[in-house]
């Protein structure tokens, strides 16, 4: 399950990192990621030929606390359950520490961070006719997750799906409201949903391709300068929705590029 179909949706994330051999492995082991381009001072690697991840190396980038405005997770969304279950198997073959597992009714969801403290999700869509209340909207609830019974429908030993994407990408902010007025009112989003202290943005009738919390930001200022984490955000969008280049409130960046 792609979300393809949406006028907007996630291309590809770039992170600024200090120890960029070491990050290129991580992602190469975690997802198993095929490098498609490097020019020294990056690293661009992806599925199916598709960028997904963008490193950009900075020895002397500041360490993010966690508590800046910024990435709170990149999720990349898996094309299949048995895929999601073989890839956990995976991640317990290669000791990978895991951070949580989460039955969102929308989705099924696993946690974990990289070595430099960005979130990372992996996660496979349910199918959407199960997505909605009596009402008719969107409900996300979180739940605890079966990993013995996911890792069961894994078929085979876990290789890169080709149809791995990037399915959503879940922000860092200072306050909510101000965030709703930025990506809802200004880039065109539907809200979709609400957390205590959150709010999830969905495009094309997707339960979310953005969502912004303040659980560890709350009262974040914009971001200076030189600091590692989320750098970019890039946009796919249909003709005429975004311009080439936005920024939020905190000065989280995005670029936009015509489906």
């Amino acid at each position: 399950m792609s979300t393809a179909s949406a006028p907007i949706e996630i291309g590809h994330v770039a992170l600024t990192v200090r120890d960029l051999p070491g990050m290129t492995s991580f992602y190469e082991a975690l997802l198993g990621l095929e490098r498609l381009s490097s020019d020294g001072a990056s690293v661009r690697l992806g599925a199916g030929g598709t960028v997904l991840v963008e490193l950009r190396g900075d020895k002397a980038a500041r360490p993010n606390t966690g508590r800046e405005a910024g990435l709170f997770h990149t999720a990349f969304l898996m094309p299949s359950r048995a895929d999601l279950g073989a890839w956990l198997i995976h991640t317990a073959e290669k000791r990978m520490p895991l951070e949580g597992a989460s039955d969102h009714q929308v989705s099924e969801a696993i946690y974990l961070s990289d070595p430099e403290g960005n979130g990372i999700e992996v996660y496979v869509d349910r199918p959407r006719l199960g997505w909605y209340d009596a009402a008719g909207a969107i409900k996300m609830t979180t739940e605890g997750l079966d990993l013995n019974a996911l890792a069961r429908t894994a078929k085979a030993p876990y290789r890169l799906p080709s149809g791995l994407v990037v399915g959503h990408v879940h922000l860092q902010v200072g306050n909510v409201a101000e965030a709703e007025g930025f990506y809802h009112d200004i880039m065109g989003f539907p809200i979709t949903a609400h957390y205590p202290g959150a709010a999830f943005y969905g495009s094309g009738g997707y339960h979310h391709h953005l969502a912004t919390n303040i659980w560890n930001s709350r009262g974040a200022k914009a971001r200076t300068p030189g600091m590692t984490g989320l750098a970019e955000v890039g946009l796919r969008a249909d003709k005429g929705l975004l311009p080439a280049t936005l920024t939020d409130p905190w000065g989280t960046s995005f670029t936009v590029v015509e489906k």
